[in-house]
Order: structure tokens, then C-alpha cells, then sequence
């Protein structure tokens, strides 16, 4: 990933709320010179430095046999940027971008096909999602038209060994322009464009 100093976060507290913000991630895998991608939900966990993620596979999915090496992407928050909201717009001859914060995992696949870990994996994701629904479904791992299930699907443990974080919310500008760009973020309709105002309003206060 391209990743000027600016943008580079290094607090991971920040993958931590990107995670739970959004936890459906892209996994990318590379298996005799041919890239595979899978979109997946994870359940994700940090310990100081350490980063471990488990989730799962459909079986034919063909990622599903890849242990080893792979590249995790947690999605936030992306708003345009207007060059008609910047103070110097004209005499710096500013141009279109885009803000973004995304974070990228290099880490290590490890697969699992036993009941114990499947059912853990399905438990914990219907959990969390159930309860941000409102509903209360649970998987039964007890049941055997739930545990038959399990043999539809391949789990995995991916161990981060680096993080990328980046986090591109106007840091390369002057504050009038930083502000005027949160100011009109805020504004629009899009969520992820009041999203991302309010993670630069939160930078401009621990600046002041």
C-alpha cells in the first residue's frame, strides 16, 4: 500500500475501532502466482501487539486450502473532497481526492476443519451480529441439523505479523483547510462522509 508519512497511523487503538466498526473484511491470497479474494465477516481480537483474527470459508471456496501467507484489509470510513472547500484553493491550484482510513494485515493462515473451533467461529459471529440486529438466534452446536452445518465450511486462525495503517484525512494541509473540509463533510448526506469529519474533528482537537 502507498503510504506517505502523513497518513501513516501508528496507534493501534485505531484498527481496533475500524474493527469494530466494520468487521467484513477482504482476504487476499497468492497460490501458484494467482492472486484469490474472499470477503469474509472475522471476529477479531488484539493482546498488546499481537493481532489474531478467526473466521471461515464456504469448503469450495478455493481459499479455503491455502494455509500460509495472506493480506487482511479492514474497510472505513471514504469521503470525496471537494477543491472548492479548501481556503487556498486558488492560488495552490488545488485538485479532487479522496479521504480514506484503511488498514492492511500481512500475517498467517491457519486452517481448522475440527467441530470444536467451527462452532466456535459460527457461535461467536451469530452473537455479535444477532445482537447488533436486535434479534437472538443462536447457533446450537448440540443440534444436529446445526452441527451437520459445520461440514459445509472451513475455519481459519490468521496471526497478523505487520499492520499498515493509514489514515488520509487532510494532514497535508493547513488547519483553515482541514477544518473547512471537516466543516463541509459534516454536511453532506453520505454517512461515511460524516464519518470522516468527525474523525478529523477529533485530530483537530488533540492538536489544540
Amino acid at each position: 500500500m502507498y503510504l506517505p508519512r502523513a497518513f501513516a497511523e501508528a496507534d493501534l487503538s485505531a484498527l481496533d475501532a475500524l474493527a469494530a466498526r466494520d468487521n467484513f473484511v477482504t482476504l487476499i491470497t497468492v497460490r501458484d502466482e494467482e492472486p484469490t479474494v474472499s470477503h469474509l465477516p472475522v471476529l477479531y481480537r488484539r493482546e498488546g501487539e499481537r493481532i489474531e483474527i478467526r473466521g471461515h470459508w464456504a469448503k469450495p471456496n478455493r481459499q479455503a486450502q491455502h494455509a500460509g501467507a495472506g493480506l487482511m484489509i479492514f474497510h472505513g470510513p471514504h469521503a470525496y473532497v471537494s477543491p472548492s472547500w479548501y481556503l487556498d484553493k486558488e492560488e495552490q491550484a488545488r485538485v479532487p481526492t479522496w479521504n480514506y482510513a484503511v488498514a492492511h494485515l500481512r500475517g498467517q493462515l491457519e486452517l481448522f476443519h475440527d467441530h470444536e473451533f467451527l462452532a466456535g467461529v459460527v457461535s461467536d459471529l451469530s452473537d455479535l451480529h444477532e445482537a447488533a440486529v436486535g434479534r437472538d438466534w443462536r447457533f446450537e452446536p448440540e443440534r444436529a441439523d446445526h452441527a451437520s452445518q459445520l461440514r459445509g465450511i472451513v475455519g481459519f486462525r490468521f496471526v497478523a505479523e505487520g499492520a499498515a495503517l493509514k489514515w488520509k484525512l487532510s494532514q497535508n494541509h493547513p488547519e483553515g483547510n482541514r477544518l473547512a473540509v471537516a466543516t463541509e463533510l459534516a454536511a453532506q448526506s453520505r454517512e461515511d462522509s460524516r464519518e470522516i469529519a468527525a474523525m478529523m474533528r477529533a485530530r483537530e482537537a488533540v492538536r489544540d
